[in-house]
């Protein structure tokens, strides 16, 4: 089985946004390799830090594993969905992959 090429795509994102990001690359792109994490750290740009107090906040990391032909694409439409093009907005990168194997969900019998 041939390895197909893929990037991976990584953002990070104000708390409250990554899960209808990750919803709708589901819905719109069909992508099944889209991870969510929680993170927290203290930022120097910020109203408090204009002060000279850092202020701790809660950050989510979206990361999602696309193929590289629609990387772009998905990165573009991630950056518009999330509205990261704003003060604080977020942050996203992407690189490609040396390998990756696909995930793919078996069919399994229905229960009884």
């Amino acid at each position: 089985m041939e390895l197909a090429a893929q990037k991976l795509i990584t953002c990070i994102f104000p708390k409250g946004i990554a899960l209808d990001v990750a919803k709708k690359l589901k819905e719109n792109y069909d992508l099944m390799s889209v991870d969510i994490k929680s993170a927290r750290g203290i930022g120097k740009v910020t109203p408090l830090g204009y002060r000279g107090i850092g202020s701790q906040s809660e950050k989510e990391i979206l990361t999602a594993i696309v193929p590289e032909e629609l990387s772009n694409e998905i990165f573009d439409y991630i950056y518009d969905e999330a509205d990261v093009n704003r003060p604080h907005g977020g942050l996203m990168y992407i690189y490609p992959l040396i390998s990756a194997t696909r995930y793919i969900v078996p069919d399994l019998p229905e229960e009884e």
